[in-house]
């Protein structure tokens, strides 16, 4: 943690946000979207041993870990692949060290361990983190300065080296907030200016669309729907509703990958753990299904009537050929 950000005791100091710091800021967004995916899942029957979080820490950072048993009780540990592969290339140990466990042990995953895995491949979030976090480091820092630079109105040029100190003074002053002066008129007429900054505005705004752009993205992956609105007017419900189908596919592959190893864990250690969805994705899970619900009846609905307007055609049909029938009747009795 961030020396500076310690706030425990409100001891902490407040500094200046450096948009130049790239890698730090990165840490900064990976981190609070690492604490925002942390209430994707909610667990239950785990032990006192393995708080939640650390299961979903390991997994979503290093893309895997292991439930292991030591000494009775249950653990998440995070380590490598070890031993010889199966036949499919798939390692079938799994290495672990634990100093304060005192444990350094190979074990056999599906023997001794439950290979406990973010998605099918192993992957983790990270890399999908570092690459959002990037882009938005990035805009940050240009949007800082075409914001710092926008109070800028003209280039400034100094004959002297007089002029030039006193031209970085007022220059310093505008980056600072407060009104640059120039004090005498022989230092006025030394300065030459250029205009400057006439399409900051257009520009700040195009940023700030890909600002957000970029940031529905990542909510998006994440299965979040976060609409980005590139339109300068309002959108329709089913504009907003266009992404919903991409915000299934990557979510859906973490629930089922937890479901199975959680089963595995269960059949393994002789638990009774199990896994839903919560808060925000809880909420879209019940909102999927009601209009999955809603769907389907009105797909039955629809089958309901066709079938019924087919049967009073039907209907209609054997009507007129019976009434036709009854004519040839009377037709021939007046012949006769």
């Amino acid at each position: 943690m961030d020396s500076e950000f310690n706030f425990f005791g409100l001891g902490g100091v407040v500094k200046k946000y450096d948009f130049t710091d790239k890698e730090r800021n990165v840490r900064h967004y990976v981190t609070y979207m690492l604490n925002r995916v942390q209430s994707m899942f909610k667990y239950s029957g785990l032990p006192d041993t393995i708080p939640q979080k650390m299961i979903e820490l390991y997994i979503m950072v290093n893309g895997h870990s292991v439930i292991i048993e030591n000494e009775g009780k249950l653990y998440v540990a995070f380590g490598n692949w070890g031993g010889e592969p199966n036949e499919y290339y798939v390692p079938r140990n799994y290495i672990v060290a634990n100093p304060y466990l005192k444990l350094f042990k190979t074990f056999t995953i599906g023997e001794d361990c439950v290979l406990a895995h973010n998605d099918s491949l192993y992957y983790g979030l990270m890399p999908m983190f570092h690459r959002y976090a990037t882009q938005l480091v990035e805009n940050d820092l240009t949007m800082n300065m075409v914001d710092v630079n926008s109070r800028i109105v003209a280039l400034i040029s100094a004959s002297d080296d007089s002029t030039k100190v006193s031209a970085e003074k007022y220059l310093a002053d505008v980056e600072a907030g407060r009104n640059g002066v120039i004090a005498s008129k022989a230092l006025l007429e030394s300065i030459k200016s250029q205009p400057y900054g006439e399409h900051n505005y257009q520009r700040l705004t195009d940023l700030i669309e890909y600002q957000q752009y970029t940031k529905a993205s990542w909510f998006n992956e994440l299965g979040l729907n976060s609409n980005y609105n590139m339109k300068r007017e309002a959108i329709t419900s089913n504009e907003s509703q266009l992404n919903d189908d991409m915000l299934l596919p990557l979510i859906d592959d973490m629930f089922n990958c937890r479901k199975l190893w959680i089963e595995q864990v269960n059949a393994m250690f002789g638990v009774n753990w199990s896994i839903e969805w919560a808060s925000s994705w809880e909420d879209n899970a019940i909102m999927m299904d009601l209009e999955q619900e809603l769907a389907e009846a009105e797909l039955e609905q629809m089958e309901n009537d066709s079938e019924r307007s087919e049967s009073e055609s039907d209907g209609g049909d054997e009507n007129v050929e019976s009434d036709e029938g009854g004519d040839d009747k009377e037709d021939v009795s007046s012949d006769d």
